[in-house]
Protein backbone atom coordinates (compact mmCIF):
# COMPACT_ATOMS: atom_id res chain seq x y z
CA UNK A 1 0.00 0.00 0.00
CA UNK A 2 1.12 3.56 -0.91
CA UNK A 3 1.44 7.00 1.34
CA UNK A 4 -1.29 7.59 3.59
CA UNK A 5 -3.13 10.86 1.56
CA UNK A 6 -6.48 11.51 2.68
CA UNK A 7 -8.17 10.22 6.23
CA UNK A 8 -11.74 10.95 7.47
CA UNK A 9 -12.15 11.70 11.32
CA UNK A 10 -15.40 11.71 12.70
CA UNK A 11 -15.09 10.90 16.73
CA UNK A 12 -17.54 11.15 19.83
CA UNK A 13 -14.48 10.75 22.08
CA UNK A 14 -12.13 13.66 21.02
CA UNK A 15 -9.31 12.82 23.08
CA UNK A 16 -6.44 12.83 21.84
CA UNK A 17 -7.86 13.56 18.45
CA UNK A 18 -6.33 17.02 17.97
CA UNK A 19 -2.76 15.87 18.03
CA UNK A 20 -3.52 13.09 15.87
CA UNK A 21 -4.89 15.35 13.37
CA UNK A 22 -1.78 17.85 13.84
CA UNK A 23 0.54 15.22 13.40
CA UNK A 24 -1.39 13.38 10.06
CA UNK A 25 -1.59 17.16 8.60
CA UNK A 26 2.30 17.18 9.46
CA UNK A 27 2.74 14.23 7.30
CA UNK A 28 0.92 15.49 4.45
CA UNK A 29 -2.41 14.04 4.43
CA UNK A 30 -5.86 15.88 3.47
CA UNK A 31 -8.66 15.85 6.46
CA UNK A 32 -11.99 15.32 6.00
CA UNK A 33 -14.34 15.42 8.71
CA UNK A 34 -18.19 16.17 10.07
CA UNK A 35 -19.96 18.47 12.43
CA UNK A 36 -18.78 18.53 15.88
CA UNK A 37 -15.24 16.83 15.12
CA UNK A 38 -14.39 19.30 12.37
CA UNK A 39 -15.24 21.92 14.92
CA UNK A 40 -12.78 20.95 17.58
CA UNK A 41 -9.91 20.09 14.94
CA UNK A 42 -10.84 23.90 12.92
CA UNK A 43 -10.69 25.20 15.97
CA UNK A 44 -8.02 23.78 16.55
CA UNK A 45 -5.68 25.30 13.57
CA UNK A 46 -6.06 21.57 11.68
CA UNK A 47 -7.07 22.32 8.33
CA UNK A 48 -10.26 20.15 7.41
CA UNK A 49 -12.56 19.99 4.54
CA UNK A 50 -16.23 19.21 5.18
CA UNK A 51 -17.76 16.01 3.84
CA UNK A 52 -20.23 18.15 2.43
CA UNK A 53 -17.64 19.82 0.81
CA UNK A 54 -15.96 16.59 -0.81
CA UNK A 55 -19.48 15.00 -1.31
CA UNK A 56 -21.17 18.55 -2.69
CA UNK A 57 -24.07 17.33 -0.47
CA UNK A 58 -25.12 18.87 2.76
CA UNK A 59 -25.26 17.11 6.09
CA UNK A 60 -28.84 16.87 6.28
CA UNK A 61 -31.67 15.41 9.15
CA UNK A 62 -30.09 16.26 12.22
CA UNK A 63 -27.11 14.76 11.26
CA UNK A 64 -28.82 11.60 10.38
CA UNK A 65 -27.47 11.90 6.56
CA UNK A 66 -23.37 13.19 6.31
CA UNK A 67 -21.13 10.56 5.41
CA UNK A 68 -23.70 7.97 3.76
CA UNK A 69 -22.37 9.03 -0.06
CA UNK A 70 -21.24 6.77 -2.82
CA UNK A 71 -18.10 9.48 -2.61
CA UNK A 72 -17.23 8.64 0.62
CA UNK A 73 -18.16 4.18 0.22
CA UNK A 74 -16.54 4.40 -3.26
CA UNK A 75 -13.40 5.71 -1.47
CA UNK A 76 -12.93 3.51 1.09
CA UNK A 77 -14.40 0.47 -0.98
CA UNK A 78 -12.59 0.71 -3.98
CA UNK A 79 -9.93 -2.03 -4.84
CA UNK A 80 -6.86 -0.11 -6.13
CA UNK A 81 -5.51 -2.57 -7.98
CA UNK A 82 -9.27 -3.55 -9.98
CA UNK A 83 -8.79 -1.56 -12.92
CA UNK A 84 -12.56 -1.55 -13.20
CA UNK A 85 -12.77 0.00 -9.63
CA UNK A 86 -10.35 2.73 -10.77
CA UNK A 87 -12.50 3.96 -13.60
CA UNK A 88 -15.47 3.88 -11.86
CA UNK A 89 -13.91 5.89 -9.25
CA UNK A 90 -12.24 8.58 -12.04
CA UNK A 91 -15.43 8.78 -13.79
CA UNK A 92 -17.80 9.73 -11.15
CA UNK A 93 -14.64 12.26 -9.15
CA UNK A 94 -14.33 9.25 -6.25
CA UNK A 95 -10.77 10.30 -4.79
CA UNK A 96 -9.57 7.75 -2.58
CA UNK A 97 -9.86 7.51 1.12
CA UNK A 98 -6.63 5.77 3.06
CA UNK A 99 -7.54 6.11 6.56
CA UNK A 100 -11.04 6.33 8.89
CA UNK A 101 -11.07 7.20 12.36
CA UNK A 102 -13.89 6.76 14.11
CA UNK A 103 -15.25 6.09 17.33
CA UNK A 104 -19.44 5.50 17.83
CA UNK A 105 -22.38 7.31 19.97
CA UNK A 106 -22.42 6.21 22.91
CA UNK A 107 -25.68 4.15 22.98
CA UNK A 108 -24.72 1.87 26.04
CA UNK A 109 -23.85 5.22 28.25
CA UNK A 110 -27.25 7.07 26.60
CA UNK A 111 -29.75 4.21 27.78
CA UNK A 112 -28.39 3.71 31.12
CA UNK A 113 -29.31 7.09 32.04
CA UNK A 114 -33.16 7.13 34.19
CA UNK A 115 -35.65 7.93 32.26
CA UNK A 116 -34.33 7.55 29.00
CA UNK A 117 -37.15 7.55 26.38
CA UNK A 118 -36.90 4.87 23.14
CA UNK A 119 -37.04 8.24 20.60
CA UNK A 120 -33.69 9.17 22.91
CA UNK A 121 -32.30 5.86 22.68
CA UNK A 122 -32.68 5.50 19.26
CA UNK A 123 -31.62 8.79 18.15
CA UNK A 124 -27.83 7.55 19.54
CA UNK A 125 -28.01 4.51 17.18
CA UNK A 126 -24.93 5.38 14.86
CA UNK A 127 -25.30 4.35 11.72
CA UNK A 128 -23.01 6.31 9.38
CA UNK A 129 -20.36 5.22 12.04
CA UNK A 130 -20.38 1.56 11.65
CA UNK A 131 -20.69 2.02 7.87
CA UNK A 132 -17.50 3.54 7.52
CA UNK A 133 -16.17 1.08 9.71
CA UNK A 134 -17.36 -2.27 7.81
CA UNK A 135 -16.29 -0.46 4.47
CA UNK A 136 -12.93 0.54 5.47
CA UNK A 137 -12.16 -3.08 7.92
CA UNK A 138 -13.73 -4.96 4.62
CA UNK A 139 -10.88 -3.36 2.46
CA UNK A 140 -7.86 -3.40 5.07
CA UNK A 141 -5.58 -4.35 2.11
CA UNK A 142 -5.87 -0.41 1.39
CA UNK A 143 -6.93 0.99 4.52
CA UNK A 144 -6.29 1.51 8.00
CA UNK A 145 -9.26 2.44 10.41
CA UNK A 146 -9.09 3.31 13.77
CA UNK A 147 -11.68 3.03 16.46
CA UNK A 148 -9.85 3.09 19.37
CA UNK A 149 -7.33 6.22 20.49
CA UNK A 150 -4.80 3.79 22.29
CA UNK A 151 -4.00 3.11 18.67
CA UNK A 152 -3.02 6.76 17.70
CA UNK A 153 0.84 6.68 18.73
CA UNK A 154 1.28 3.24 17.14
CA UNK A 155 -0.06 4.30 13.83
CA UNK A 156 1.76 7.66 13.71
CA UNK A 157 4.84 5.88 14.77
CA UNK A 158 4.42 3.21 12.14
CA UNK A 159 3.64 6.12 9.15
CA UNK A 160 7.02 8.08 10.69
CA UNK A 161 8.76 5.48 10.19
CA UNK A 162 7.71 4.26 6.92
CA UNK A 163 7.10 7.37 4.81
CA UNK A 164 3.28 7.39 5.75
CA UNK A 165 2.64 3.88 5.24
CA UNK A 166 0.95 1.44 7.05
CA UNK A 167 1.66 -2.21 7.15
CA UNK A 168 -1.11 -4.95 5.91
CA UNK A 169 -0.54 -6.77 9.16
CA UNK A 170 -1.32 -3.60 11.05
CA UNK A 171 -4.35 -2.94 8.91
CA UNK A 172 -5.69 -6.48 9.25
CA UNK A 173 -5.18 -6.38 13.39
CA UNK A 174 -7.08 -2.87 13.23
CA UNK A 175 -10.19 -4.04 11.17
CA UNK A 176 -10.57 -7.10 13.33
CA UNK A 177 -10.76 -4.67 16.03
CA UNK A 178 -13.68 -3.12 14.00
CA UNK A 179 -15.61 -6.11 13.58
CA UNK A 180 -14.94 -7.08 17.49
CA UNK A 181 -16.75 -3.34 18.10
CA UNK A 182 -19.32 -3.28 15.70
CA UNK A 183 -20.54 -6.79 17.07
CA UNK A 184 -20.83 -5.76 20.39
CA UNK A 185 -22.40 -2.25 19.23
CA UNK A 186 -25.20 -4.09 17.73
CA UNK A 187 -25.87 -6.40 20.31
CA UNK A 188 -25.89 -3.98 22.87
CA UNK A 189 -28.88 -2.08 20.72
CA UNK A 190 -30.60 -5.55 19.77
CA UNK A 191 -30.33 -6.21 23.90
CA UNK A 192 -31.73 -3.13 24.65
CA UNK A 193 -34.37 -3.23 22.14
CA UNK A 194 -35.65 -6.91 23.64
CA UNK A 195 -36.79 -4.92 26.33
CA UNK A 196 -38.95 -2.36 25.41
CA UNK A 197 -42.25 -3.05 24.69
CA UNK A 198 -44.60 -0.61 22.58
Amino acid sequence: MGKIQRAIISVTDKSGIVEFAKALEGLGVEILSTGGTARVLRDAGVSVKDISEYTGFPEMMDGRVKTLHPKVHGGLLGLRDNPDHVKAMETHGIQPIDMVVVNLYQFEKAVEKEGVTLDEAIENIDIGGPSMLRSAAKNFKYVTVIVDPSDYGPVLREMEESGGKITLRTRFHLARKVFSLTSKYDSAISGYLSCVEL
